[in-house]
């Protein structure tokens, strides 16, 4: 039953992805795509869990900073004999901006030291006024700039950059500010495939390095199956965001990473007194890795 209902979403599957319009122009020299793994959800031993992630064509991990010390070494240390590269996400949680500060400082100190990928942030939160938030870019801006390394802001739910709008806002006032791609929030926020806020989207992708490649829709940030036929709208509105960041990219001989970010119950779906999810999000997030790969590679 399992393999006869996978292999007809498989080729439900090409039916439901649009022909790339864009980003199939000359690629200037430099251009590149790294694809991570997300450890979100994973129960198996952390060995385990690397292998599986190199066996199925991922070039890295992205996993959270810890502060503690011999639990984050062992983490990377796993990672990196796997031949795998390192991507790190920091974000504190403390309601007081002061401590949130403090905790989101300490983080990044130990992901620059880690010589991640890249790292991205859970940026501040979004009751915190815009001057409170700016301290979050303020910082990781410098720290970008000493390092060399990367550094993205998340466009993720109660966080700075929490919508489409209030992230324009920040977006216009401070021009080095760089995005982690994870629209997949805006559109929930907005109740929306996000068609009447397209100057914001816009700008949005012009500063985005990173992408969290998960497809949402107007009423969650997950559908239940991207290769589902009644997702078709949502899946073709996430291509055509992704397609024109690659297109921006591959024309200035630019990096790009990226990270399939289906996550577990609840958000994969599941049935109700079983909590069964209803989809598996290891097997989609292949999936989402191969179509990269085959459409953006």
């Amino acid at each position: 039953m399992k393999t006869t209902r996978r292999r007809v979403l498989q080729a439900l599957s090409g039916l439901a992805v649009a022909p790339m319009m864009t980003a199939r122009a000359a690629t200037s020299s430099g251009y590149s795509l790294t694809c991570f793994a997300t450890d979100w959800g994973n129960r198996a031993p952390y060995e385990d869990f690397c292998a599986k992630a190199k066996a199925a064509g991922y070039d890295g991990i992205e996993t959270w900073v810890s502060l503690d010390k011999d639990k984050h070494a062992a983490t990377i240390e796993t990672i990196r004999r796997h031949e795998l590269k390192l991507g790190l996400l920091i974000g504190g949680r403390e309601p007081d901006p002061g401590a949130h500060l403090a905790t989101f400082d300490a983080q990044l100190k130990v992901a620059l030291e880690s010589g991640p990928a890249y790292v991205n942030c859970h940026t501040g939160r979004d009751w915190f006024d815009s001057t409170q938030n700016q301290k979050f870019f303020d910082l990781t801006r410098e720290a970008a700039r000493r390092s060399g390394v990367p550094i993205h802001h998340e466009t993720h739910r109660s966080r700075a950059l929490y919508s489409a709008s209030v992230a324009k806002e920040y977006l216009q006032r401070d021009p080095a500010l760089r995005v982690t791609f994870d629209v997949s929030h805006w559109c929930v926020v907005s109740e929306s495939l996000l068609a009447d806020q397209a100057p914001a989207v816009d700008l949005a992708i012009t500063r985005s390095d990173h992408i969290h490649a998960r497809v949402g829709q107007s009423q969650a940030p997950q559908v239940s199956d991207p290769r589902a036929p009644e997702w078709e709208k949502a899946l073709n509105a996430h291509l055509g965001w992704w397609d024109r960041i690659v297109a921006m990219k591959k024309q200035a001989g630019a990096r790009l990473t990226m990270l399939t970010e289906f996550g577990p119950v609840p958000y994969t779906p599941a049935l109700p007194y079983t909590q069964q999810p209803v989809s598996d999000p290891w097997e989609i997030n292949v999936w989402m890795l191969e179509l990269f790969r085959k459409r953006y590679g």
